[in-house]
Order: structure tokens, then sequence, then C-alpha cells
């Protein structure tokens, strides 16, 4: 039994309204249940949970003899899934200093506090798409063992770039911080081949590639192709062997495209997407993973000016390519780019969906049914027998106004309380 398991027990033990024996199915109830595979509000809800999975989830069960946590007038969803994060990593003033300022350790312990605040606002599950020297690695080791406050991760170690390209780090003097394929700056078929292999060594789940220039770096292109067609292949052919996806930084069209036809598995932003990527996507099943609500989050004041520059000229850009790919039917799913925003406010890109032409429930289909899919996982993303016991309840009817989200009031984890009413 885990350490986090025992104290929640304990905790059950002294209170008489949870008492627990030796440990029996423990029944969550409330007012509400939002189904997310059919799209309908159920009412009246037991779901009742053995051994951190979902047991049964009914209108009106006969258990007498069940321990119950009763949460009254709220709705219960699904635990929510974010594909995108930098748990380690903020953006505040001078940001760009951080890499010559900040230890490991310095990002290590703001990315256990950036963890926590993910889990209580209902974030079950993230997949982390670049930290430094694996600390989402650890973090996903520690969340598993549950020694700390977090969501399950899927690390993708460092981030696979070009030499002076979106992900290394420039503008310093020659000899500081010239990095290379272990920490994922990489060049030419053999160098990215590397890089694949060496993140895969070290623990990552999912690789994550600059496809092309971005906003917070320092080239003068936001989207200018940074890799070729064949570095492309090389990184995709390598994840597949050891039945990894990969994620694709992508704001220009050609780096895009090129992207797409190597066979990523999704385009991460997605700013200046054309009808014949859009074409491409839909054929191949390429996920969009929007992060729409930095055109909202960022801080433009906190920007040098080179790089706000680029913000204020790409993110109208990408508002138009979000309305587009819903138009189209691009198949989306939920990720934020939560650290160039404040941790804490991801369910803040419900909205921003909302906004561009989706439905409520497509949008809440984005963090669960259809983020579980990108990540390749079958165990979470709807509430029903089987699934993981990954949980949040919310104030009111999300179908009706998809803000609830943004105020989630209980969080489970595997059958585990964080945050209740």
């Amino acid at each position: 039994m885990t350490t986090k398991r025992m104290i929640f027990i304990l905790a059950l033990l002294a209170c008489p309204c949870l008492a627990m024996g030796d440990e029996p199915d423990l029944v969550v109830k409330a007012a509400r249940m939002l189904d997310v595979e059919q799209g309908i509000i159920v009412q009246s809800a037991f779901v009742v949970i053995e051994e951190g999975l979902i047991k049964s989830v009914s209108t009106s069960p006969s258990l007498p003899d069940v321990e119950m946590i009763d949460l009254g007038d709220v709705t219960l969803l699904p635990g929510l899934i974010d594909c995108h994060t930098h748990l380690a990593l903020t953006r505040e003033k001078d940001f760009q200093y951080m890499p010559v300022t900040m230890t490991t350790a310095d990002f290590a312990i703001s990315a256990v506090a950036n963890a926590k605040k993910t889990l209580m606002a209902g974030f079950t599950t993230v997949r982390d798409v670049g930290s430094p020297d694996f600390i989402d690695v650890a973090l996903m080791k520690a969340s598993d063992q549950e020694t700390v406050d977090a969501p399950r991760i899927i690390p993708s170690g460092h981030w696979i770039g070009i030499t002076g390209g979106h992900g290394d780090v420039t503008g310093f003097i020659p000899g500081v911080l010239e990095w290379g394929p272990q920490q994922g700056i990489a060049d030419g078929p053999e160098e990215v081949l590397k890089a694949v292999r060496y993140q895969i060594k070290h623990g990552a789940k999912v690789i994550k590639i600059m496809a092309t220039a971005g906003i917070l770096s320092f080239e003068d292109s936001v989207g200018a192709q940074q890799y070729s067609k064949e570095e492309l292949q090389v990184i995709v052919e390598e994840a597949r062997r050891h039945g990894l996806k990969v994620a694709a930084h992508a704001h220009g069209t050609e780096g895009t495209m090129a992207a797409i036809e190597a066979g990523v598995d999704s385009i991460e932003h997605g700013s200046m997407l054309s009808d014949r990527a859009i074409t491409l996507m839909k054929k191949n099943g390429t996920y969009l993973v929007p992060t729409a609500y930095l055109r909202d989050g960022v801080d433009m004041n906190i920007l040098p000016p080179a790089l706000r520059k680029k913000a204020e000229d790409v993110i109208p850009k990408a508002q138009k390519s979000l309305e587009n790919a819903i138009k189209q039917g691009v198949r989306i799913a939920f990720g934020t780019d939560a650290a160039v925003f404040p941790h804490g406010d991801n369910a803040k890109e419900f909205n921003c969906y909302v906004q561009s032409g989706m439905s409520e429930i497509e949008a809440i289909r984005a963090a669960t049914l259809n983020a579980a899919d990108l990540l390749g996982l079958d165990d979470r993303g709807s509430l029903k027998p089987g699934m993981l016991a990954d949980i949040v309840a919310v104030k009111g009817n999300p179908l009706q106004d998809i803000k609830t989200l943004e105020s989630v009031l209980f969080v489970m984890k595997e059958g585990v309380v964080y945050k209740r009413p």
C-alpha cells in the first residue's frame, strides 16, 4: 500500500461519516454526472470505487454497507487531461535568463509546486512536453509513487530542436550552454536519431520536436521550417520502433506540412494551418493541440520587444486557424502550454474552444476522450466500470456554462481524494 493511500484511509477512519474497515468499496454520490460519451447529464449519480478503479456507475444503487462521499449539488466528470504542459517552467520578467540563473534543483522545486496547482485544477493526467534535466521523468516517478501531489505525467525529457532554433538557448556568448543531442539539440539524421534514443534511455514516454521556429525564442522567424523531411522521418520512425508517439511544435505552414507528412501524432499550436494541411491532418488522423488560451493568458508586458512583436503577429493567425480546424472537423485534443501563463489556469482553455466554434461537449471531450486517445490511454477519459477512479466535480452544468470547469471543487485520482468542498 502506498503512503498516500494509507494516509487517506487513516483520514477516513478519523471521520465518523467516512469510517472504513478493511478498505471496502467507496461511493461518490452527486446530484449529476456528465456522460461524456453520450454527451448528456445523468441525474443522481453513484460511482462505486474499488482499489482505485470504478466498479460501477448507477443512479439508484442498493449499497447499505458502503461508505459514501456525498458531494451534493455538483456535477461529476472524468479527471481532465492536458496534453501540453511544462511543469518545471514559468514565464515571468527576464525569463530568458533562467537557464543560467536557476539550477536543476530550482526548476524541480518549481515543478512540484506547479504539479500540485495543476492537479487541484482538476487535471489528473498531463503530457509534459519539455523540461530541464529530465525533471518531468522524476516527477512522473514521484507521482506514480504518490510521494507528491501531482497528476499522472507522460514525460518527454528534453524537446528536440536544431542548433540556434526554437528550443535552443541563444543570446549568450559562445561556450555558454552549448547543448547537443543529450539535451535535445541535434542536427542531421545521425544526431536526431541519437537525441531520440537518449531521451528514451532516460525515461521519455513521448518525443517532442520543434518542426518550426517559435515565438519565445530569439531567431527572427516565427514559423520557418527547422527540420528537413528526412530528419523528421528519422525521428518519427525511431520513436515508433520504441512504441512512442511524437508531438510536433509547429507554427509555419511548410514545417507543419512536413511534420504531418512524416507521421507525427499531433501538431502543437498549429498557428498557420492551410486548407491543405487540414485535409492531410484529417486523412492521417493527426491531432491538433491548439494551446488557444495563450492569446489571452500570455503577459505581453514581460516579453522582450522582438518576442512581443512575433506574438502579436501570430496570435490572430492562430485564432483563425483554430476556427477553421474546428469547422472542418480536425481532431482536437486539449493542451494549454501552461508555463507561458500561470499553472493552475489550464481550464481557461475550454472557453477559447467554445468561442472558436466548438460545442461545450466537444470541448470537454477534447480534454477527456480525445486526449486519452491521443496519449494512447484506454483506462481514463470517461466514468464507467473498469476505468481509473479519476473524478472531478464542479458546481452547475458545464454543458450550459463551460466556465464552471474553471472552478473545480473536488479532485480524486485513482480513488484518493486530493481536494473536496
